[in-house]
């Protein structure tokens, strides 16, 4: 426990500096309204890797002696990692070897590679990527960089916690993304070394909340399997060297819901004009879960490397959550006009019609033959049932189901 010292942490700030840019602060006016708490955002997603793991990547090969590094460097990731260590290896003239899980966004591939790393696509989770990474490391002679379960990495990490006492030194409350718990380790560790007082909650998604777990039993535990579109932190195993650490400094765990993370973007995009993956919006999703007003809070945004294509699925879940786009299915006698009128119905609701399907051939009884489904759009779930209601006040077996889109 002794290894991780307020010198260490020092050093690292001013080593790291090197590598990130200035993630300052923001006051999220949006989130402070609706938690009744001051709450600022540390938008690690915008460090020229897109995440905050740089911080620790560059800190750690700081540490190798030139023989080390002259090795050459691997490790596994998820993807934030990978390039951080990427990018680091690069400004150093280290070769760099990264085995990534085969669900590895196609972004942080890409990314990995531009930064001249040799990429390894292996396993369905980081696990086995990360055992592909140690036999690799064992038949080439590299040097093994871990993701989060290596003090030197947890060091670099925690400079983020330097960051934020030197810009809001009042903090009460620290949000830390959790999946293997590198993150966690450095910040709450620097935290509490700057003032015991302060209160670092963890937060995990539901699906890979192997943190949780272990802390539960008293030691590192294993989760069968992980299921969360939080990739960055599905882990099954978290760190055994850094876990002495989390026991000591971690006040308590939030789990999120993958659905929550899918509202949590849509407000990130919409209020603060930022894109953050699903791993960095388990600290924004976990505001809506504090039992507490008045404090100064802040969320690590750790980062935010998602491609186009999820993007645009979370988007469309977001806004059917949200009652924003729907589909409702109306019965129509098999008789001319039935359309305008529900068309009308519809346009006086002010509801948006995007796609129609008219189906003739649902049932022989001539009164209710054709089935319309309408997908809309709306202003929320409270207008959705508006107009739902409107069509069923006319006359029309109208519900709303699942939208095809």
């Amino acid at each position: 426990m002794e290894k991780l010292t307020l010198e260490k942490f020092e050093e690292a700030s001013e080593i790291v500096k090197k590598v990130t840019n200035d993630t300052k602060l923001m006051y999220s006016e949006y989130f402070s309204n609706q938690t009744g708490n001051k709450v600022y955002l540390k938008p690690e997603n915008m460090q020229y890797t897109g995440a905050y793991k740089v911080r620790g990547a560059y800190y750690k090969i700081s540490t190798l002696t030139d023989e080390e590094r002259s090795k050459g460097l691997i490790t596994a990731s998820a993807g934030n990692h990978a390039q951080g260590v990427a990018y680091a290896a690069k400004l150093y003239g280290c070769k760099a070897t990264i085995v990534m899980p085969t669900s590895t966004p196609l972004i942080k591939v890409n990314r990995t590679r531009s930064y001249g790393a040799d990429v390894v696509l292996y396993g369905d989770v980081y696990d086995e990527a990360c055992a592909k990474a140690y036999e690799l490391a064992d038949e080439k002679g590299y040097t093994f960089i871990h993701p989060f379960d290596d003090l030197d990495v947890a060091t670099g990490q925690g400079s983020i916690a330097m960051e934020i006492f030197k810009e809001l030194p009042t903090v009460d409350y620290i949000l830390v993304p959790i999946g293997g718990g590198g993150l966690a380790t450095g910040v709450s560790t620097l935290a509490k070394l700057l003032n015991p007082k302060i209160k670092v909650i963890g937060v995990e998604p539901a699906g890979a909340s192997c943190m949780k777990a272990s802390l539960e039993k008293g030691e590192v535990v294993t989760l069968p399997s992980v299921s969360t579109i939080a990739d960055g932190t599905a882990v099954k195993t978290p760190g055994s060297n850094i876990f002495p650490y989390i026991k000591e400094n971690i006040d308590s765990i939030i789990t999120i819901e993958d659905d929550e993370l899918i509202v949590s973007f849509l407000d990130m995009v919409e209020n603060h004009k930022m894109v953050v993956e699903n791993s960095g919006l388990l600290t924004v999703a976990a505001l809506k879960h504090l039992d507490f007003t008045g404090k100064k809070v802040v969320s690590i945004l750790s980062g935010g490397n998602m491609d186009v294509i999820t993007m645009a699925s979370i988007v469309q879940h977001g806004l059917i959550q949200r009652g924003r786009i729907f589909t409702v299915s109306v019965l129509l006698p098999d008789k001319p006009g039935e359309l305008v009128k529900v068309a009308s119905i519809i346009a006086k609701e002010q509801g948006n019609v995007i796609k129609l399907e008219h189906n003739q051939f649902v049932s022989i009884n001539r009164s209710k033959a054709v089935e319309l489904q309408i997908t809309l759009e709306a202003f929320g779930n409270e207008h959705k049932e508006q107009i739902t209601k409107a069509l069923k006040d006319n006359g029309y077996d109208a519900k709303v189901i699942q939208p095809n889109l």
